[in-house]
């Protein structure tokens, strides 16, 4: 039986250093439920994989016991894939997915850009989710003093909090609270001792055909809530003032979210306008965009994600049934008051009795896109 994705899944994996991630990924690939992994690791990553787990090597490529393969990166990550592609075609290794493991202190945004754009990779691999390891213990204060570790946050499709028995229950709420202010559609669990259920590791994007209600409403996050004054939601609990420079210190206040729920088919032109216009005027610090959207003319909706100004080929869902045409697009920004980023959304609802009225009024329009 044919299957709708023949693209292989990959799993992103990041957390600051020190974050235990390196932990995760070895109990991972003890896991009999895991399958047949190929992974792919810095070498100068925090804790080398446990050698218990290691039967034999050869060149760049480590056969575990559990039947998953690990690969340093010596070279761009480009050519390591190719190269597990062109063994996994000849037969000489077989693997159904792929893991990324990203040193401590990576951005993970270039990892999913190649995924997309980079034609030795996003013809054969889709992203299946980031997954990001937090500590409980140290990680209020690495999210107060390191960057980095905020975007990993913003990324992630799958928040793990490792060390959760190191703090207090009182503690552990603050953080899980914190990194759902700075990721509010992030799921998160935490791992007992580095343990996580495989299960939860894998098929956490929605960007897929044979996506699921359910699979699409976790990827997308709490259910934005009418907002009788101006009609949008977001995740935070309350705004975020415009920013002003003391408060670039503490660097998860420089991350904001915001969601909008429409009503009805959107006009082709009037979501093309204003996502062109968002990715030109902030690409850099789109961290993240998704969403599914009923366009006008269209039998079916299609699902869309984005890292700044990289974005996967939209999927259509041609087998989504029922008559509801609400689309729902959640957007994560760096340096951008909420009330901004809220007000970019507005635009969406904007309706004219004709498209090019609708664009010529956004063009016109100084508050259209409040930046």
């Amino acid at each position: 039986m044919q299957t709708l994705e023949p693209r292989l899944p990959v799993t992103l994996l990041t957390g600051f250093l020190g974050a235990g991630k390196t932990t995760v990924l070895n109990h991972l690939l003890d896991d009999p439920q895991a399958g047949r992994i190929a992974v792919i690791v810095n070498e100068f990553g925090d804790v080398g994989l446990d050698h218990d787990l290691v039967e034999a090597s050869t060149e760049e490529i480590i056969l575990m016991d559990s039947g998953c393969l690990c690969c340093s990166i010596r070279g761009d990550l480009s050519r390591t894939m190719a190269n597990l592609t062109a063994r996994r075609q000849s037969g000489e290794l077989t693997f159904d997915r792929v893991v990324i493991e990203t040193t401590g202190i990576a951005d993970p945004g270039p990892v999913l850009h190649s995924l997309v754009i980079d034609q030795a990779i996003a013809p054969r691999y889709r992203l299946d989710g980031v997954v990001t390891v937090a500590d409980a213990a140290t990680g209020p204060h690495i999210l107060d003093t390191q960057f980095e570790a905020v975007n990993q946050i913003a990324m992630a499709d799958l928040i793990v909090i490792s060390k959760a028995d190191l703090v207090t229950p009182e503690a552990l709420e603050r953080f899980r609270a914190r990194l759902a202010d700075i990721n509010g559609t992030a799921k998160m669990l935490c791992a007992d001792h580095g343990k996580v259920p495989a299960a939860s590791l894998f098929g956490l994007s929605a960007m897929r055909a044979d996506v699921t209600r359910t699979g699409l409403s976790d990827w997308l996050g709490a259910a934005a809530k009418p907002d009788p004054l101006a009609g949008l939601s977001g995740f935070a609990p309350k705004a975020r003032p415009a920013l002003e420079p003391s408060s670039l210190a503490h660097h998860a206040n420089r991350i904001s979210s915001a969601a909008i729920e429409l009503e009805g088919p959107i006009p082709a032109s009037v979501f093309d306008f204003w996502l062109d216009t968002l990715v030109a005027l902030k690409g850099p610090d789109l961290l993240r965009m998704k969403g599914i959207v009923h366009v006008e003319g269209m039998d079916w909706p299609f699902v869309f994600h984005g890292v700044q100004h990289i974005f996967d080929a939209p999927v259509p869902l041609k087998s989504w049934a029922g008559d509801e045409k609400v689309s729902r697009v959640v957007v994560i920004a760096r340096d951008m008051a909420e009330e901004d980023l809220r007000g970019s959304l507005e635009t969406l609802r904007m309706r004219q009795e004709s498209e090019g009225r609708a664009v010529a009024g956004m063009m016109s329009d100084s508050a259209a896109m409040p930046f």
